[in-house]
């Protein structure tokens, strides 16, 4: 039997969907039984015993070092007053460290691991190295660019990246250049390029068994409307939410048609708005066929998601690497992204480079976005295509076929 370890950092979804995504890619590609652990903290936590009700004994919560929440994403002042100072509910961060690192080591010790695959998790890269236990780190940033308000935060990169050095193999969750999306996240240092690995984006292989069309799905069909998605955890899901109400009520927006799916489970946020200003249910604006403006979803299916990417002109994102991966590579539309910090700020800017998308900074510049990308649409729809082509999606098992390797060559 082989022991592997999973480490997933809490901030944000994207390590959770990747790392389950490759996990369920890890039993086709290796034969021998397989004993996973997995590890993180509050809600990841959350998400893995709801997953594996039957594995709670392999389920560790260790608290892994977030940034503090503020009004639109991480809270730079906070976190950096956290380095030494306790904020909130948090010790400091060097206090965090420490704590955190114990509990690894105390895990290491007693599973001993043959493989750790770790995604956004530095610690575990660290500790592994320090047992000559073989590593994955999978990643889509490795020393991002900074913009000038955060150009103090450049010594904490290097850091950063030094650490996730020490792992065996480093797996960019990205197509191969020139093709890459999060180029201007990853900037290698010279000792890391020959332990990267351009793997591809963890989207999803599973098939959708198509059932019965939807309220949702009926009432969509025919109509002109761009699709905005907010996404990531709490601060920056309401700070995303909060800049597209701003846009909402700019006079341009009066009669552009428009999906908001929120990412929460919550059926209370169903709801549309027709052009009466009037609020219905959706079964009922479907059954009086109204002349919708605006419809809220609380969490779509994978189904419903599927056929409103399909049905759309264009997506409207907040620069995450995996949705946008998910949109432009999977369903060739083109993104207007307003980004929250410097990470997704870099992802747009290349998208934009390449003709596939809007970069959208202020309010006003969102309905410009929306005009341009309407008056070219035949220019996106040829660089989309061209971008799809060369898009590569199964980034799950080509990590998986390395941990298989690597796995191999131990014994």
């Amino acid at each position: 039997m082989l022991k592997i370890g999973e480490f997933i950092y809490p901030w944000g979804s994207g390590h959770y969907s990747r790392m389950m995504r490759l996990n369920d890619a890890l039993s086709d590609q290796i034969k021998d039984e397989l004993d996973i652990h997995f590890s993180s903290k509050d809600n990841v936590y959350e998400k893995l015993l709801k997953k594996f009700p039957d594995k709670k004994e392999k389920i560790h919560e260790i608290l892994m070092p977030t940034p503090i929440d503020g009004k639109f994403g991480p809270s730079v002042s906070k976190s950096l007053m956290n380095i030494l100072l306790p904020i909130e509910k948090n010790s400091s961060l060097i206090r965090q460290i420490i704590n955190y690192l114990r509990e690894e080591r105390k895990l290491y010790n007693r599973e001993k691991f043959d493989l750790v695959i770790n995604d956004g998790d530095m610690g575990s890269n660290i500790l592994a190295n320090n047992r000559n236990i073989p590593s994955l780190f999978v990643t889509n940033q490795f020393r991002p660019k900074l913009y000038n308000s955060r150009s103090y935060l450049y010594p904490s990169l290097i850091f950063i990246a030094k650490q996730i050095n020490k792992a065996t193999k480093i797996l960019v969750a990205d197509s191969p250049p020139p093709y890459t999306m999060c180029e201007y996240n990853l900037n290698f240092i010279k000792e890391a390029k020959d332990k990267v690995v351009y793997v591809g984006h963890f989207t999803n292989s599973k098939k959708i068994e198509n059932q019965t069309e939807t309220d949702l799905e009926k009432l969509v069909k025919n109509n002109n409307f761009g699709y905005w998605m907010r996404t990531g955890n709490k601060s920056t899901n309401d700070g995303t939410g909060e800049r597209y109400e701003k846009v909402f009520h700019e006079n341009e927006m009066s009669n552009e048609k428009r999906i908001i799916s929120h990412a929460r489970n919550e059926s209370s946020i169903d709801s549309v708005v027709g052009k009466d200003g009037k609020k219905y249910s959706i079964s009922d604006a479907l059954e009086k066929k109204v002349d919708w403006i605006q419809i809220d979803i609380g969490f779509l299916s994978e189904q419903e998601k599927d056929t409103i990417l399909d049905l759309c002109k264009y997506t409207v994102v907040n620069g995450s690497h995996t949705v946008m991966g998910e949109i432009m590579g999977g369903k060739s539309k083109p993104i207007i992204g307003i980004p929250i910090y410097d990470e997704h700020t870099n992802n747009i800017k290349w998208a934009e480079e390449k003709n596939l998308g809007v970069l959208a900074i202020k309010t006003k510049h969102v309905t410009k976005a929306i005009s341009k990308i309407k008056e070219n649409y035949d220019d996106f729809e040829d660089n989309l295509k061209e971008f799809s082509k060369n898009f590569v999606p199964n980034g799950a098992e080509n990590s998986a076929k390395i941990a298989a390797k690597i796995l191999e060559e131990k014994r």
